[in-house]
Formats: structure tokens, C-alpha cells, sequence
């Protein structure tokens, strides 16, 4: 049972929203599903398409800090879409936070369906 999830709130250079979005759903998100990472929200901000959220469920704190250690390191990211998103990112901030079945469950309707 996945007990936490972690919240990345990116500000995005000015005009990079749509090329973050783009990069994130096409080349991002498939490497993590590949990588195990359930990714549960991905998303733009309602006020501005210069604002994205990525919310990830994890089993603990262990689980999310050995998984994201093996992504990011790994050469598929490296040499992937690595260098693109990084481009379009002007700041990050990161929260993680204890969640339940029903939480998770809630945030992910929100999403739809995840490529």
C-alpha cells in the first residue's frame, strides 16, 4: 500500500508551459512508468500555463529516495529528455506528505488517464 506522496511544484520559464507539457507526457512520464514510479497527477496550473504539478505515490520515504535515485541516474534519463525539461524549469519546490488510499485515489481521477 502506498503510503505517501511527494508534490513538485515547478515555475516554469515564461512561454515554456506547452514545450514542458509536451516533453513531460511524451518522453518524461513513459521513462518513469517504465521505471516503477507511479506518477498519480500531472498538470498544468489552472491559472497559468507556466506552473505544473507532478504528484508520485511511494510506499515511504526509502521507496521514494531509492526510486528517484535509480531514475535520475539512470542513462535513460540522463540521455533522454533530461537537458529539454530541465530548460524550461525556472524554480522547484518539493513537499512530500502521508496519504491514504482514498487521497491518491482522488488526486488521480483528477488526472484522467496517464499515457
Amino acid at each position: 500500500m502506498k503510503n505517501i506522496i511527494e508534490i513538485r511544484s515547478y515555475q516554469l520559464k515564461p512561454g515554456t508551459g506547452s514545450q514542458f507539457h509536451q516533453l513531460l507526457h511524451e518522453k518524461s512520464l513513459p521513462l518513469l512508468a517504465a521505471a516503477g514510479i507511479d506518477v498519480v497527477l500531472a498538470t498544468a496550473s489552472l491559472q497559468t500555463s507556466d506552473a505544473y504539478m507532478l504528484v508520485r505515490a511511494y510506499h515511504s520515504l526509502a521507496d521514494c529516495e531509492q526510486s528517484q535515485q535509480a531514475f535520475y541516474t539512470s542513462a535513460a534519463w540522463q540521455n533522454g529528455p533530461r537537458g529539454a525539461i530541465l530548460a524550461c524549469i525556472e524554480s522547484c519546490n518539493t513537499m512530500v506528505l502521508a496519504a491514504d488510499a482514498n487521497l491518491i485515489k482522488s488526486l488521480r481521477q483528477q488526472a484522467g488517464p496517464m499515457p
